[in-house]
């Protein structure tokens, strides 16, 4: 459960920062890019915030 969703946050706030992008300026690119960078991150060292935020919400 834990892994869904936090596949379904990391691709909503993907197409969240793109919709952005489009409507309010190219900045909110960086966004994406942060997303991005944190999911890399997690792939190497096994650690993501939002799973922490999810524990915390008491996801398991």
């Amino acid at each position: 459960m834990l892994e869904r969703a936090l596949r379904g946050i990391a691709g909503f706030f993907v197409l969240l920062s793109l919709v952005l992008a489009h409507y309010f300026g190219h900045l909110w690119l960086w966004f994406t890019a942060f997303v991005g960078l944190n999911l890399l991150q997690s792939a190497f060292t096994n650690w993501c915030p939002m799973v922490w935020i999810l524990g915390r919400l008491g996801i398991k």
